[in-house]
C-alpha cells in the first residue's frame, strides 16, 4: 500500500484542487492507495472541507490534531497512522505537483528515500533568498550536500522511519536523519508552482533563526550518533 500524507493548515480553497489533481494519478499508483489529511489545527473551514472531499475520494482519510502543533508534528502524526509499506509526503498548498510522484516512486525502488529539488522555485524573492542562505548554512554544519531540504514532496520505505524519533521543526532535517540511520537516500527534480490561495505560514524568524537553532541540535545529534556493527562470534 502506498500511502500519501499531507499536512494541512488552513488551506481550504487549495483543498478541492489538490485531490483533484491527485485523483489524476492514483491510476499509476494502484488500486491499494490511501491519502491522509492531517488537519494541524486549522481555523478556517478546511476540516469541513476534507469531510465533504471523503465522500467523493473514498481513499481519504481525515486525522484531527486537537491543536495547531506544526508542520513536524503532523507528519509524525500521519507516519504513525499510516498503513502503507511506501509513503509519500507533500503540502497542501498545490505548490509541489501530485503529478511527480510516480517519478519518486521510481526512483525509490534503488534507495530507501528520495526528496524533491524544487530547481525552479516559484516563490516571492525574499522567501527565495532566505531558503538559499538556509539551506547553505545546513549543508555546512551537517556536512551534506542537499539541494532542497525545505521540499516536502518525499517518498520513503516505511522501514527508514522506525527509528527516527521527530521533534517540533526537525522535519526540515529528514534526509539527515534517515541517513544518519544508515539508509541510502537520493534526489529527484521536481516542479514547482507558485501559491495562489491562502498564505505562507513561514516567516523570516520561523524560516532563518528557529531552524538555526534546530540545525545545531541535529549537527550535535550526527557529531554524536553511534555507528557501529557488533556479532556474537
Amino acid at each position: 500500500m502506498i500511502s500519501i500524507i499531507i499536512p494541512v493548515y488552513n488551506e481550504n480553497e487549495n483543498l478541492p484542487i489538490l485531490l483533484e489533481k491527485i485523483s489524476r494519478v492514483l491510476p499509476e499508483l494502484g488500486d491499494n492507495t490511501e491519502i491522509l489529511l492531517v488537519d494541524d489545527g486549522s481555523t478556517d473551514t478546511s476540516l469541513e472541507t476534507m469531510k465533504k472531499l471523503k465522500g467523493t475520494y473514498p481513499q481519504v482519510r481525515i486525522i484531527s490534531l486537537s491543536k495547531n502543533c506544526g508542520q513536524s508534528a503532523a507528519f509524525d502524526c500521519g507516519f504513525s497512522m499510516a498503513r502503507g509499506e511506501t509513503i509519500v509526503t507533500l503540502d497542501a498548498d498545490l505548490q509541489n505537483d501530485p503529478a511527480d510522484i510516480p517519478k519518486l516512486l521510481e526512483k525509490l525502488k534503488s534507495c530507501d528515500m528520495v526528496y524533491g529539488w524544487r530547481r525552479n522555485r516559484k516563490d516571492p524573492f525574499l522567501k527565495l533568498v532566505s531558503s538559499r542562505i538556509a539551506n547553505f548554512v545546513r549543508n555546512g554544519l551537517t556536512g551534506e550536500n542537499i539541494k532542497d531540504t525545505g521540499c516536502s514532496l518525499k517518498a520513503y520505505k516505511r522501514h527508514c522511519l522506525d527509528n527516527i524519533k521527530l521533534y517540533d521543526g526537525m522535519h526540515r532535517f529528514l534526509p539527515t536523519l534517515v541517513r544518519m540511520e544508515g539508509f541510502a537516500i537520493e534526489e529527484v527534480e521536481v516542479s514547482h508552482n507558485p501559491r495562489k490561495y491562502g498564505k505562507s505560514k513561514y516567516n523570516i524568524r520561523k524560516r532563518l533563526i528557529k531552524p538555526f537553532l534546530d540545525l545545531l541540535a541535529v549537527t550535535w545529534m550526527k557529531r554524536r550518533h553511534l555507528d557501529y556493527k557488533g556479532e556474537e562470534i
